[in-house]
């Protein structure tokens, strides 16, 4: 029995990006720990999450927003890889930190392409996608 979007290749490539933002982030120097070293785990995570709350999203329009979520925080993790290298904390790691992110954006580009020809829930709710609310309306009492 499948794992969900745990599954997905696309996810399994981005887990092993954090894996290996995490371990970057635990080399930087002290005065990182809660600058580049925490941006850089937060965009990294947030691919992850972001692919799996795509995933349990039922309208493929919803889902599409959390996939391009991802992928921008996949760039920004590449950025912090990159920042790492011009500023000496890593050496000789770029090329395989630009390889495996590329790898995780033309997998998920690739899901990215699914997902839009499947248009799952376009049936139901049509190609727009607008959640309302009825307006609420607040009464104050005088005392």
């Amino acid at each position: 029995m499948g794992r969900g979007f745990e599954d997905l290749e696309c996810y399994q490539l981005a887990l092993q990006v954090l894996k290996e933002a995490y371990r970057v982030a635990g080399q930087l120097p002290s005065e990182e720990r809660y600058n580049l070293a925490d941006q850089m785990r937060r965009s990294a995570t947030s691919v992850v999450l972001n692919i799996a709350e795509g995933y349990g999203r039922y309208h493929y329009l919803d889902s599409l927003r959390f996939y391009y979520i991802a992928r921008g925080s996949l760039e920004e993790t590449l950025s912090a890889f990159v920042v790492c290298d011009e500023l000496g904390y890593t050496l000789e790691k770029l090329d395989g930190q630009r390889e495996l992110c590329h790898s995780g954006l033309r997998s998920l580009n690739g899901f990215i392409r699914y997902v839009r020809k499947q248009r799952q829930g376009r049936q139901e709710y049509g190609d727009r996608l607008a959640v309302r609310e009825e307006e609420l309306i607040y009464v104050i009492e005088p005392e």
